[in-house]
C-alpha cells in the first residue's frame, strides 16, 4: 500500500518551496475490479489501481489545481511549480481560501463508521461466480431470452492534509451485484434490472435473489404501450424517486444560489415540502457509503436538518459560497483531486409516510406509476420538468398494463409541495427517499 501521509507532506513542501502561500492536498489511491457475464459467457474482466495527488494553492485571492498520477519527487516539484505559476494568472477570487485552524474537526477517526470492509478483496473468480449466480437465476425463470450479469469490488485510501495543519484520513469498499434481463422480441423487446450494495460484503444479498428480481420486472413490463395523454397522479417508485429530492438539493446548493441561477433562490424560510415532512442529513451513519466525520476542507460534519417540517431552513455551502452568501459552511465540501472544493451533500434521508406503495396505488385511482426515467430536461432557473418515463398504468387503483415512450412534464415548486410518501425507502441507501406520489401531473403518450 501506498503510503498517502508521505506523499501528501512531500506535495505540500513542493508547494511551499515553489512559493505558495497556502495549500492543500487530496492523496487518493483505489483499486477496482468488475467481471461481467453475458449470454453464459465470461464478457469482460477487469481490474484497475491508480495512485492520484491532486494540489490546490493560494495565492493572495487566487487559487489553481494540478492532479498527476506520477508520483516521483521530480513530478511533484514540477506540478506545485506548474500549479503556482497557474494561480500567479488566475483571476482574484475574495472567497477562496482554507479553513481558520480553530474550525478544523478535532475526531477524525473514521474508523468509527465502518466505512471499509476488513474482509480480504474477493477474487476475480469468486465475483464471477457470484456474477454467473445472478445470471443463471434470471434465466431459470421462464420468458426470460437473456441476461447480462455483474459483480464488481472496489476500494479507497483517501488523504488529506493542508498547510492550516489539518491531516484526516479514511478509507471506503463497495460490493455489488447487478442483472440485467430482457424479454420479448424486435420491437417488442423489453428489459428490466435489479442492482445490490453494500459497504461490507457480507451484507450484500444473495445473488439468486438479485437475478430473480430482474427477470420479474423484465416479465412484467411485456406489452408495454403509450399511455392516455391528460394531467393525472404520478408515483414514482422508489428506485426512482429520489431523483425528486435530488432536484431539490442541486437548487439550494451554494454554487446555484450564490449565482442566483436556482428555481429556489428566495425560498429560504419557505414551504418547499408537505407539511410534516423533513429532510435531514446523516454524515455518520455507520457501513453507508456517503458517511464521513470531516469534509474536503476538514470541517467537522454534523446532523443537519435541511427542510423542517416541509420549511427550507437553509443552503449547502463549504468555505467559499458561504462567505460569498455571508455564512458559515455548513461543512459539504466536496472535491476531486482535480478541482477546489464545491458543496455537496452526504447521506439524506425524507420522513417516511404512513402508506405503503400498494396503498398509494390503491389511492391515486387512475394514473401512472414510474418506474424508470430517461433522459432530463430541467430548467435550473423555473424548476420546469420533464423526462422521458415508463412504468405501469393503473386504472382503478390496480396496475393495469405496462407504459413506455411517454412524457412526463411539471413544476418541481408544486410537484413537491403537494407530494404523498409512501414508507419503503431502503435502510441501507445513502439517500433514504419512499415512493413519492404526485397529483397533476402532465403526461403525453398516445
Amino acid at each position: 500500500m501506498t503510503d498517502l501521509a508521505m506523499l501528501a507532506s512531500a506535495m505540500l513542501d513542493a508547494a511551499r518551496k515553489a512559493g505558495a502561500e497556502a495549500a492543500d492536498v487530496l492523496a487518493v489511491e483505489g483499486t477496482a475490479l468488475t467481471v461481467d457475464i453475458r449470454r453464459g459467457k465470461l464478457e469482460q474482466a477487469e481490474r484497475a489501481e491508480q495512485v492520484e495527488l491532486g494540489l490546490r494553492v493560494l495565492m493572495g485571492g487566487r487559487q489553481a489545481c494540478v492532479s498527476v498520477s506520477d508520483t516521483s519527487a521530480r513530478t511533484l516539484t514540477d506540478a506545485a511549480e506548474r500549479a503556482v505559476a497557474m494561480a500567479r494568472e488566475a483571476p482574484q477570487d475574495p472567497y477562496a481560501g482554507l479553513a481558520d485552524p480553530g474550525q478544523l474537526a478535532r475526531h477524525r477517526d473514521a474508523a468509527t463508521l465502518e466505512l471499509a470492509d476488513p474482509a480480504p478483496e474477493p477474487s476475480a473468480a469468486l465475483l464471477e461466480a457470484t456474477a454467473r449466480e445472478a445470471e443463471a437465476a434470471a434465466m431459470g425463470v421462464t420468458g426470460i431470452r437473456q441476461v447480462e450479469a455483474s459483480a464488481s469490488h472496489s476500494r479507497r485510501q483517501v488523504y488529506l492534509a493542508a498547510s492550516n495543519g489539518f491531516t484526516g484520513e479514511y478509507a471506503r469498499s463497495s460490493t455489488s451485484v447487478s442483472a440485467v434481463a430482457f424479454v420479448g422480441e424486435g420491437t417488442g423487446m423489453e428489459r428490466d434490472w435489479a442492482a445490490e450494495g453494500r459497504t461490507f460484503r457480507a451484507d450484500l444479498p444473495e445473488p439468486e435473489g438479485i437475478g430473480q428480481l430482474a427477470a420479474e420486472r423484465a416479465l412484467a413490463r411485456l406489452g408495454a404501450r403509450k399511455p392516455v395523454t391528460g394531467s393525472y397522479p404520478v408515483l414514482f417508485d422508489e428506485r426512482i424517486a429520489q431523483s425528486l429530492i435530488g432536484h431539490l438539493l442541486s437548487a439550494i446548493n451554494g454554487t446555484s444560489i450564490a449565482r442566483g441561477s436556482s428555481w429556489l433562490r428566495d425560498a429560504l424560510g419557505q414551504q418547499v415540502l408537505p407539511r410534516g415532512l423533513s429532510l435531514i442529513e446523516e454524515p455518520h451513519r455507520a457501513r453507508i457509503s456517503g458517511s464521513r466525520l470531516f469534509d474536503a476542507e476538514g470541517l467537522p460534519t454534523a446532523r443537519r436538518l435541511i427542510v423542517e417540517n416541509g420549511m427550507l431552513t437553509g443552503w449547502t455551502l463549504d468555505l467559499a459560497t458561504g462567505r460569498k452568501l455571508g455564512m458559515a459552511s455548513t461543512a459539504n465540501a466536496a472535491r476531486g483531486t482535480g478541482a477546489p472544493p464545491s458543496p455537496a451533500t452526504s447521506n439524506v434521508d425524507l420522513t417516511p409516510g404512513t402508506a405503503t406503495r400498494a396503498q398509494l396505488i390503491g389511492q391515486m385511482g387512475t394514473g401512472l406509476l414510474v418506474t424508470s426515467l430517461i433522459g432530463s430536461t430541467i430548467n435550473p432557473t423555473t424548476g420546469d420538468y420533464s423526462r422521458g418515463a415508463s412504468g405501469f398504468w393503473v386504472e382503478d387503483g390496480e396496475i393495469a398494463w405496462p407504459v413506455n415512450e411517454c412524457t412526463i412534464a411539471g413544476n418541481l415548486r408544486e410537484m413537491l409541495t403537494g407530494m404523498i410518501a409512501a414508507n419503503d425507502a431502503r435502510a441501507h441507501l445513502a439517500t433514504r427517499v419512499p415512493s413519492l406520489l404526485v397529483e397533476g401531473v402532465t403526461l403525453a403518450g398516445s
